[in-house]
């Protein structure tokens, strides 16, 4: 069907999978599967970017190098599809780079590295806005026919993509925040422990002179206690054998 000329099966396949989470699942390793997966699953298609905004802030990522210091350079100019997607809001199709009179100075970028078509569809996955790239050495390579469907496609696997991934490094980020707070309270139950050990105090008493230091010193207890802990170990290392603790 003409409508979904640009989707594959192999495309298909790979945008679904990028919603698949694992232990190194990232924003980058997100739209680094995209670029890879646009590069081999769109026909005609060379390469594929991604542009990542959120809070005035980009993360680039390409299947090929090359691609990404195209992008950056475009920035820098100000102008250029990517450029236009992004501030428009609307797709835009780049029969032939050099025959495409819109912004000359891309167009010396872009051909320096072959290429020649350009799509480019902004996706908003709230609170980010993705623009993404594809690319190819031959002119005419992206009909508008079927750039519908593909932005269909697009926004919603990568949607999901997205969605999960922020869930997924919200919990990794409660789970080292617990887990920091965990190893901090070990920690001071150690110190108190030595302060107890050295000074014969209850453990009550050993945490108020932890607290006290602390504010004396202006850090907080936990950095206190690592390192008293730390210099107890360094002691009992250097300590010979049979010698008291001090």
């Amino acid at each position: 069907m003409e409508s979904t000329a640009m989707i594959t099966p192999a495309l298909a396949r790979d945008l679904a999978g990028l919603g698949r989470l694992g232990a190194d699942t990232s924003t980058e390793s997100v739209l680094r599967g995209l670029t890879t997966a646009l590069a081999g699953g769109v026909p005609g298609c060379s390469g594929g970017s991604a542009e990542h905004w959120r809070d005035h802030r980009v993360l680039v990522s390409g299947s090929h190098s090359e691609l990404i210091m195209l992008v950056e350079a475009e920035r820098s100019l100000g102008e250029g599809p990517s450029t236009d997607a992004r501030q428009t809001g609307g797709r835009v199709v780049v029969g032939d780079v050099l025959a495409d009179g819109r912004w000359p100075r891309y167009a010396a970028l872009a051909t320096r590295w072959g290429v020649r078509s350009v799509l480019t569809l902004p996706i908003k996955v709230p609170p980010a806005l993705l623009v993404v790239g594809l690319y190819s050495v031959r002119p005419g390579a992206f009909s508008p026919v079927g750039v519908h469907a593909l932005a269909d496609m697009l926004t919603e696997q990568v949607g999901v993509a997205m969605a999960n991934m922020w869930d997924f490094e919200e919990v990794r980020t409660d789970a080292a925040q617990l887990q920091e707070a965990l190893a901090g309270r070990a920690l001071i139950d150690q110190a108190k422990g030595i302060i107890m050990q050295t000074s014969g105090c209850t453990a009550e008493a050993a945490f108020e002179e932890l607290r006290r230091i602390s504010q004396h010193h202006q850090v907080k207890v936990a950095d206190l206690a690592r390192l008293l802990v730390d210099e107890h170990q360094r002691k009992t290392r250097l300590r010979p054998p049979g010698e008291a603790v001090n």
